[in-house]
């Protein structure tokens, strides 16, 4: 590393480092155990560096070496130089602390889970040092499981009550459609109300219903129950079935993403204005300023909110 200065050659830190620590130490006998060198090294690297600047730098004496006047002000030069370089390496080092860590993750909506392992892939190549572990269990009641710190990051699709320990940070906006075949007797509609719901056989990924956007905040507050429900956990079975015009299932654009769609399928907006949901991270205040959290919370908004938007737009 070279640090430039008014002379003709760069100045190499080495010099500055010599200067400093002859001049706090007193002499070069006293600077040789601090600096790794022998003596000799040492008083070959000043006469290198008072050749290379054109004036002396030490007035040499048996038992006392002093500054001379342009020495003093090159001193002041190399303690304001590697201040600043060991105070930058410390804020570093302190940033690479919290660069590391462990985050375990759940979410309320088992749409993410299908996305989910990729985009922790992706951020095992981007960031080595977090490691992040994905917690079933959690999905039902990620909120209670974070106040617990059972898990640290909790992926909800609603703002509950106000909770000082725990912070909400809204990543994106989507929108849950239906999707069903084309032969499906509510192809026709231009869009599909709750009580329409009550005829078809709805499939969902897992129960308890609670967890169910589609019947939490459709038809369960419209006091509807379709005509028929069935738990299924896998995507791409569910798919089959609804090309094979078994039901209809609900879901939103950009998880339909990973897979390969039939030509039959068509999506319908549920409501005359849609359902849509807000996605949020929450994480607990404690947790905020740790690198690693806010490293995950920053790749998390940008992943998702380009897969969400790039997906929308082919589905259009």
């Amino acid at each position: 590393m070279e640090i430039f200065i008014n002379f003709a050659k760069p100045m190499e830190i080495k010099f500055l480092k010599l200067v400093k620590t002859i001049e706090e130490e007193g002499s070069i006998a006293n600077s040789s155990e601090k600096l790794f060198l022998t003596q000799s090294a040492l008083s070959h690297q000043l006469k290198e560096l008072e050749i290379q600047l054109g004036f002396k730098v030490f007035h040499r004496a048996r038992n006392k070496w002093e500054l001379t006047e342009e020495g003093r002000e090159l001193y002041k030069v190399a303690c304001d130089v590697i201040n600043s370089i060991e105070d930058g390496f410390n804020t570093i080092k302190k940033i690479r602390s919290g660069s590391a860590g462990k985050i375990k993750v759940s979410t309320e909506c088992y749409s993410f889970y299908q996305g989910l392992p990729v985009f922790i892939q992706k951020m095992g190549v981007l960031y080595p040092e977090i490691e992040v572990d994905l917690v079933l269990e959690a999905t039902h009641k990620p909120i209670l499981k974070i106040e617990s710190k059972e898990i640290d990051i909790a992926i909800v699709t609603s703002k509950p009550s106000v909770n000082k320990e725990l912070i909400y940070i809204p990543v994106f906006e989507d929108e849950v459609f239906a999707i069903l075949h084309q032969e499906n007797k509510l192809n026709h509609l231009e869009y599909i109300k709750a009580e329409d719901f009550s005829k078809v056989h709805l499939i969902v990924h897992s129960f308890p219903l609670e967890t169910v956007a589609v019947y939490e905040h459709i038809l369960k507050p419209s006091g509807i129950t379709p005509l028929k429900i069935s738990a299924v956990p896998l995507t791409e079975v569910t798919l089959e079935m609804i090309g094979a015009n078994m039901g209809v299932t609900c879901m939103p654009k950009w998880a339909l993403g990973l897979f390969k769609l039939s030509d039959e399928l068509r999506l319908k907006r549920i409501g005359e204005n849609g359902f849509k949901r807000k996605h949020y991270i929450v994480v607990r205040k404690s947790d905020l300023d740790k690198k690693y959290i806010q490293d995950f919370i920053s790749y998390f908004e940008e992943e998702y909110r380009g897969s969400f938007v790039d997906f929308s737009k082919r589905m259009s």
